[in-house]
C-alpha cells in the first residue's frame, strides 16, 4: 500500500483482487480502485482475462497484481505483464513469490532504533519448481532466476524502478514498472 500512495494514483486497476482487502484498504486512503478478475463470483468491477485487458491504452495510473502471475504458466504471465503494461499510463506494480530463502536478523543500536536486514541462506543450487495446483513458477526456482524475470518483464517496455522484499514477508518481493 505504501507503493501505491506514494505514486499518488488518480486511477488504479487490481488484476487478481482475491478478498479485495486491496481495494477496501485503498479506500481508506481515498484511492479509487478497480477489480479485474475471471471469477465473477469474487465480484470484480470487471470480469475478464488478464491476457486481454478490455481497456484503452494508458486507462490507469497504477495497474497492479498482488501474487497473481505465477498461477498463470509463465508465457503466460508475460502476456498478462504486457497487458498491464498498455493499460497503464504511468506506473505496474506487482508482487511475486521469491523462492530464496532469506534469514531475517534485526539489530538495536540505542537511540537509533532497529534496523532490520535479509540475509540469503546459501545454497548450491537452485530447487526444482513443481507444480502444486496453484503456482506454476516462482522466482529463484530453477529455471527462473531474478535476472531471467527482470530481463522478460522489461522487455514489456516498463522500467524497472526498483525490486526488493519486505522483512515482515520475505517470501513476497515488489517490483515497480514505470512507463
Amino acid at each position: 500500500m505504501d507503493e501505491i500512495i506514494n505514486l499518488a494514483p488518480q486511477r488504479v486497476l487490481e488484476i487478481g483482487p482475491g478478498p479485495g482487502v486491496f481495494k477496501q484498504t485503498a479506500a481508506l486512503f481515498d484511492i479509487h480502485v478497480e477489480t479485474l478478475d475471471l471469477d465473477p463470483e469474487l465480484k470484480p468491477d470487471h470480469v475478464g482475462s488478464a491476457t486481454a485487458l478490455p481497456f484503452k491504452d494508458n486507462a490507469y495510473d497504477v495497474v497492479c497484481a498482488f501474487q497473481m502471475l505465477e498461477h498463470l504458466p509463465y508465457e503466460v504471465s508475460l502476456q498478462a505483464f504486457a497487458e498491464m503494461v498498455r493499460v497503464s499510463g504511468r506506473y505496474v506494480v506487482i508482487s511475486l513469490p521469491d523462492a530464496r530463502t532469506m534469514w531475517r536478523y534485526q539489530l538495536q543500536i540505542p537511540r537509533f532504533g532497529i534496523y532490520t536486514f535479509l540475509v540469503p541462506r546459501p545454497r548450491l543450487k537452485a530447487p526444482v519448481h513443481e507444480f502444486d495446483g496453484e503456482h506454476h513458477w516462482e522466482i529463484n526456482k530453477r529455471g527462473y532466476p531474478l535476472d531471467r524475470i527482470i530481463n522478460d518483464f522489461t522487455a514489456a517496455g516498463a522500467k524497472l524502478i526498483k525490486t526488493y522484499r519486505v522483512p515482515e514477508n520475505p517470501y513476497h518481493r515488489f517490483f515497480i514498472f514505470q512507463n
